[in-house]
């Protein structure tokens, strides 16, 4: 399974390496934005089994974290992405330590409850431009000679970041450390009583979660030029689970399938208007009904029927 999946990986990086030069830079730098947020999410859900539904604050807010930095601060492209980031995790670690121990509905509402929180203070800080967000973000040289003001060179910038992110979340569901998260998602009073401090894995693995949905926040902002509240409303945080769930839940690859397909919806329907979160609604429930495994999982179902005892899209 692992020898197949570094195969699809492969095909896929080279597919990535060439896409720009048949499809638009912007929409598809929209979607590998989009593929970390939704791999962020994943990680939580689908690895340790807690549904947030909250997740927009970090993505949201690290996007005018960037925005204000590299905006009014003057500071370089690349640390003002990487302060972002690191300002969600903190995030994450106070909002970990609030919500994460509570569990199912109760963990999903103080998530939610906290991410209102960080959306009113955004309506009212005077740093984040209420309601006007912050606009005209400039694309200043990365590492002081990458220039990204081209969308071309731009978008191999933030398919390296997404590369990095993806690559992260790879390795620490493939660890020890995954491992263990995955025994406390089937059955966290046997990890209990095997002597695992539960809560402080669950803690850590909601500060990389917030983490890496910062840093898609961050670069999507320096993508559009733009950090507003869109970005923290619920709304979005509503998004990415149904980027996850279409894609394939708990699957390495679902998330990214999944974001390229939201994302290609909204933007190719876009004309349908509000018809478009009616198609939405309509695929959530198909996948929730008839698709469970979701895209990525149904495949690996099918491919794995030959070979009894694999576990799809471990």
């Amino acid at each position: 399974m692992r020898s197949r999946e570094t195969m699809i990986g492969l095909v896929l990086l080279g597919l990535l390496l060439v896409a720009p030069l048949v499809i638009y830079p912007v929409f598809l730098m929209k979607v590998l934005c989009f593929a970390l947020f939704a791999c962020a999410f994943n990680l939580l859900i689908g690895y340790v089994g807690l549904l947030s539904f909250g997740h927009a604050m970090f993505f949201g807010f690290a996007a005018y974290v960037a925005g204000h930095t590299i905006k009014v601060w003057g500071w370089p492209t690349e640390v003002g992405i990487l302060a972002a980031a690191l300002i969600a995790a903190a995030m994450g670690l106070v909002v970990g330590l609030i919500a994460i121990r509570r569990q199912g509905i109760y963990f999903a509402m103080v998530t939610l409850a906290l991410s209102q929180m960080v959306y009113f203070f955004c309506i009212q800080a005077k740093f984040t431009g209420g309601e006007d967000g912050i606009q005209a973000i400039p694309r200043r040289p990365v590492f002081g000679f990458i220039d990204i003001s081209k969308d071309l060179t731009l978008y191999y910038f933030v398919l390296a970041i997404f590369l990095v992110g993806f690559l992260l979340i790879y390795r620490t569901i493939h660890s020890p450390f995954g491992q263990v998260l995955k025994a406390i998602r089937e059955n966290e009073p046997r990890a209990i009583s095997l002597g695992y401090r539960v809560d402080q894995y669950k803690l850590l693995a909601f500060v990389l979660s917030a983490g890496l949905a910062g840093l898609a926040g961050a670069t999507k902002a320096i993508v559009f030029q733009l950090a507003s509240l869109t970005d923290v409303q619920w709304q979005m945080s509503g998004e990415v689970v149904l980027m996850t769930l279409v894609g394939g839940m708990g699957t390495v690859l679902g998330p990214v399938v999944g974001a390229g397909i939201i994302v290609a919806m909204q933007n190719y329907l876009k004309g349908l208007g509000e018809w478009v979160l009616v198609i939405q609604g309509i695929i959530f429930v198909l996948t929730v009904l008839v698709f469970r495994r979701g895209v990525v999982g149904e495949i690996w179902a099918l491919l794995s029927r030959s070979k009894p005892g694999q576990r799809p899209g471990a």
